[in-house]
């Protein structure tokens, strides 16, 4: 693979998710160090922040990932001065599995984001029943606390839709995607739902390529494109938790001709929507 020096490509996989862990064992212990110089015990610290014994004690031990309400209330509580709560932003980037953080943070600065998927529905438009079943589904098995903490994280993510000024998102979706019952036949007529949803929305577009079709741009796999408000503009590609950002205009360039040329062959976003109420209306 070409360096990221020469080709603008920053390669990132999952092995990278001890250093999280670490952070958060790190981030309990100095929360420990404030809450017993303060004189507290953890359920006293508790009752005083609203939240359980046994919550102030994962988060000690670095097994649960605090809330940022969580994390102010203590450092007010215990008189940190604002040490926990530099550590918010840190804090929260921990929710997110290694290989997909860098990719989180530049969602969130985008003014225009378009997406090609083939095997899920894109993560911004899934229900929180359709994220839950996904994560349930994970290899290997995630415990029940992490599932609910990314769940939390994608949850998180669609603060996109209410910024202002809103940014242009698109999503071209394989037909399969939408007939695939993740977590079952109601769980996948709410995803539905929440995709009409989401395509009356003026900034938001959905088009649906349909199996029949016998010419694809896309057979090459998924992929997202983020422009960015300094006009800078990237490729971002992810398999098996490993991720792939691509900077170099001669690496981005060919995916924005395919996603062109997957919206021309795509239908269009009004009959896509009526594709997803007749598929709805089959369920």
């Amino acid at each position: 693979m070409e360096s990221g020096a020469d080709s603008g490509v920053g390669v990132e996989g999952g092995a990278g998710g001890g250093s999280s862990g670490e952070f958060l064992r790190c981030f309990g212990r100095q929360m420990k160090l404030l809450r017993e110089a303060a004189g507290l015990t953890q359920a006293q610290l508790g009752e005083r922040v609203s939240y359980g014994e046994a919550l102030i004690a994962a988060v000690e031990q670095g097994r649960r990932i605090p809330k940022p309400e969580l994390v102010d209330a203590v450092d007010r509580v215990v008189e940190a001065r604002g040490v926990l709560v530099a550590m918010k932003e840190e804090v929260a980037k921990a929710r997110y599995p290694s290989f997909f953080r860098r990719f989180v943070s530049l969602e969130s600065e985008s003014v225009e984001l378009h997406a090609y998927d083939t095997h899920l529905v894109n993560g911004l438009l899934q229900s929180e029943d359709y994220m839950r079943a996904v994560f349930t589904m994970w290899r290997p098995l995630l415990d029940p606390e992490v599932i609910e903490q990314r769940v939390a994280a994608r949850l998180e993510r669609r603060k996109l839709f209410s910024r202002r000024p809103a940014p242009l998102l698109s999503f071209v979706i394989e037909e399969q995607v939408l007939r695939r019952p993740v977590g079952g036949g109601s769980v996948l007529r709410g995803q539905l739902d929440q995709l009409l949803l989401h395509g009356h929305e003026r900034n938001i577009e959905i088009q649906v390529m349909p199996m029949g079709r016998d010419e694809h741009a896309g057979l090459g796999g998924a992929f997202t494109l983020i422009h960015l408000e300094n006009e800078r503009r990237i490729g971002y590609m992810e398999v098996q938790e490993a991720s792939i950002l691509y900077t170099a205009p001669k690496k981005v360039s060919p995916l924005e001709a395919t996603y062109g040329v997957l919206r021309a062959q795509a239908l269009t976003p009004r009959e896509s929507l009526a594709f997803i109420e007749k598929l709805l209306g089959e369920l």
